[in-house]
């Protein structure tokens, strides 16, 4: 193993250490609660639990089948038309819902189709009886398509991107139509992307735990992350939840394992490049269709958008700012939210500065042990989800003192990791850029350590390191799965009193909430983004 001898060495071994206390903590809590009941455990694996993982499974695929056939009709029609007015705001708008919080694009999908949404006189009128609303399967579909549609339309619109423009400028010469243009041309490209963009999707469907809890409306809409949650938080069953988290943990492991092998990225990107190219001219009827498939999935995703904001505008605001509740929940959010991003990019500067020094130091060979944990160590986290980290360590806490005390430290910890696979993406060129121009003048000069970050690296290391604490930021901000098991009264962030708002039937404050707690994530991300081209530029 590779010595120890540069501080940036150390800093990586660190931010490993960091890691694996974080992960192993969990670990640990699972077992030693395992072990103290194992005859519960066993019990644990009944009729429910196979029906938990069954509808798991099921709502995946079905989400996963429906995201993903229409964004390739949805992605070939982009790519067929590569410039018209608004096509920039259609690929900005596809971006937003990697932005959007879970539980305000679940708010705004109730304000659409719930029992009281703007649809519910419509479709009710339709379907010829009293709308019941959008909760269960149904919800817990249409939110999942509203995210992962517009995801798979871009992966897909960049998988064509890369189609070698030599071969639009033989379909043109020998005049191709849009039906053997599609087989020929563009099918291949797409069928060798769609393993991997359906595995994503499938995990992300997978591991999604607000929409389900917020949508799915009871037992027989029930996964194994929300499984988990309701076992400690409202039954109090430890030996149902390790029983839960061990499937769990075995059931992201295999998808990860197989988003590897099919070289999918595993944490999507805002920021595809959608470099316009001419292409075949399409025909008039082929123009309509494209023109109505874009259509649809426009407003199929700027409808919840557009339903959150006018619900959250016709809400009082005045008097929720007003409220103590809401600004102490807004402050703890920003603090904390801070604090994470903080953190996110400190353990994704030192895992990126580490294994670049140890692949130089390398030169040839293979790669050591502590290389390999460098560069892959921040990716581990993917294989658990936020829910099974703090399910072990809520576990773990439950026999040392009060669990609910330690919320701060346990909300920090957990987002700033689960945003480093998305930060290192944002560190890592510009990181190993700067280090190819400066390296071996620094090495001659001495400069090393604080000096050399501050006078050498950080020029070029400024705007990355902005987008991903941006990014990280607003990720900590919306997430709901770690405060949902250690929130209490006395530690709340927004989109835990949205969530409590929701539960009371507090629907005004709720709209009220999630304007505000969407408003600021789109924010940040957005300025990840503009950041980001701006670096790139």
């Amino acid at each position: 193993m590779q010595r120890a001898s540069d501080p940036r060495i150390s800093a990586g071994i660190l931010a490993l250490a960091a890691i694996a206390l974080l992960i192993g903590g969990a670990f640990a809590g699972l077992v030693f609660e395992g072990a103290h009941d194992v005859s519960g455990a066993w019990s644990a694996f009944d009729p429910y639990l196979l029906r938990v993982v069954r509808f798991t499974l099921w709502q995946a695929i079905l989400s996963t089948l429906l995201s993903v056939m229409p964004a390739l009709f949805v992605a070939r029609a982009l790519s067929r038309h590569p410039r018209f007015p608004g096509r920039g705001f259609i690929l900005q708008l596809f971006a937003l819902p990697l932005a959007l919080p879970a539980i305000v694009a679940a708010l705004g999908i109730l304000a659409l189709y719930g029992r009281a949404g703007y649809f519910a006189g419509f479709l009710g009128a339709v379907g010829g009886y009293n709308w019941p609303g959008i909760y269960g399967l149904s919800g817990i579909l249409v939110a999942h398509v509203f995210f992962n549609l517009p995801l798979a339309t871009r992966l897909f619109l960049e998988a064509l991107q890369t189609i070698q423009a030599d071969q639009w400028r033989l379909a043109s010469q020998l005049g191709m139509g849009a039906a053997p243009a599609f087989r020929l041309i563009e099918w291949p490209t797409l069928r060798a992307a769609l393993p991997g963009v359906a595995g994503l999707v499938f995990m992300l469907c997978v591991t999604s735990f607000t929409i389900v809890l917020t949508l799915g409306g009871g037992p027989g809409a029930t996964t194994l992350e929300v499984g988990i949650y309701q076992a400690l938080r409202f039954d109090f069953d430890p030996a149902r939840a390790v029983a839960l988290t061990l499937l769990q943990i075995a059931l992201t492991f295999v998808v990860v394992l197989a988003l590897t092998r099919l070289g999918a990225s595993t944490t999507g990107d805002a920021n595809l490049p959608v470099a316009p190219r001419r292409y075949v001219s399409a025909g008039r009827t082929e123009t309509a269709l494209n023109a109505a498939l874009v259509v649809l999935a426009l407003l199929f995703v700027a409808g919840p958008m557009a339903a959150t904001a006018m619900s959250g505008i016709g809400a009082d605001l005045g008097r929720l700012a007003g409220e103590a509740a809401v600004r102490q929940a807004t402050l703890t959010s920003a603090v904390l939210a801070f604090l994470s991003a903080l953190l996110s990019v400190v353990l994704s500067l030192s895992l990126t500065m580490a294994r670049r020094v140890l692949a130089l130091k390398r030169r040839s060979g293979p790669r050591t042990l502590l290389e390999h944990a460098a560069d892959t160590g921040a990716g581990f986290v993917l294989v658990v989800p936020p829910i099974v980290i703090g399910a072990g360590w809520f576990l773990l806490l439950r026999h040392v003192g009060d669990v609910f005390a330690t919320a701060p430290v346990m909300v920090v910890t957990v987002n700033a990791v689960m945003a480093m696979p998305f930060a290192i993406r944002a560190i890592r060129p510009a990181y190993d850029a700067a280090s190819e121009r400066h390296e071996r003048l620094c090495a001659l000069l001495g400069i090393a350590g604080w000096a050399r970050l501050r006078l050498v690296d950080w020029p070029s290391l400024r705007r990355p390191l902005a987008t991903a604490f941006a990014f990280a930021m607003a990720l900590s901000l919306g997430d709901l799965g770690v405060i949902a098991l250690f929130g209490s009264d006395s530690v709340q962030t927004l989109p835990y009193l949205l969530l409590a708002r929701m539960g009371s039937y507090r629907t005004e404050d709720a709209a009220g909430l999630a304007l505000l707690l969407g408003l600021v994530c789109l924010a940040l991300v957005l300025a990840a983004s503009w950041l980001g081209s701006g670096e790139r530029a």
